[in-house]
């Protein structure tokens, strides 16, 4: 079956060489599966498309013969201006999708349209008037990203100079700390200096300031 696919295939030209063993027969043979599908689904395809001609032609005949049994009309007798009315007729039928082209057909094709127009409009204005309520919505959000970002620089700056305040101060109680250590020290080592001279405790500023009050 391969080979008589590859000889319908090339027709009067050789069939290239190829290494002929069950991975390349069976990948032939799926192509000739595949091959052949598509060659019923395009016969279906021609058949029904010759089929659709033949009624269209049929019609066509008949509505031609309808036009010159009852009107004495045919298209070959029609001027150049009644052929384009003709075309626009067809046209506008075919653009509306109506059963056929009566006065009654065209007004329920306009009315359906038009229907279809009022609510697509109506739904535009809809979807306009929610694009426009959630543009409103975006910018008063961004406007308070943007203010909530300036407040949160404002506060992280007040931070810097607390901090910056705090650290000082930090530093100036360290700083009098140890003076007052030192000062304790140094008023230690004076008492016992001046203990170690000999000094009567009643000479002492806070004895002094007893005795005079």
């Amino acid at each position: 079956q391969v080979t008589l696919w590859l000889k319908k295939i090339y027709g009067n030209q050789p069939i290239p060489q190829y290494e002929v063993n069950a991975r390349t027969v069976d990948i032939l043979y799926e192509l000739v599966e595949c091959n052949e599908a598509r060659d019923r689904d395009v016969s279906l395809l021609i058949e029904d498309m010759k089929q659709k001609a033949a009624e269209y032609e049929a019609e066509a005949n008949y509505l031609q013969g309808l036009l010159a049994e009852s009107l004495d009309l045919s298209l070959s007798s029609l001027s150049s201006e009644g052929t384009s009315y003709l075309d626009v007729l067809v046209n506008s039928a075919m653009t509306l999708e109506t059963k056929d082209t009566s006065l009654a057909s065209f007004f329920c094709a306009i009315n359906d349209m038009t229907s279809e127009l009022y609510a697509t409009e109506s739904e535009n204005r809809e979807m306009e008037l929610e694009l426009t309520n959630i543009r409103k919505k975006l910018t008063a959000a961004l406007m308070l990203e943007k203010q909530l970002e300036g407040d949160l620089k404002k506060t992280e700056e007040r931070l810097e100079v607390e901090k910056a305040k705090a650290d000082s101060q930090s530093q100036n109680l360290k700083f009098l700390k140890d003076k007052s250590e030192d000062l304790k020290i140094r008023i230690k080592a004076a008492e016992e200096q001046l203990a170690a001279t000999g000094l009567n405790q009643s000479l002492t500023h806070e004895s002094l300031v007893s005795l005079s009050e």
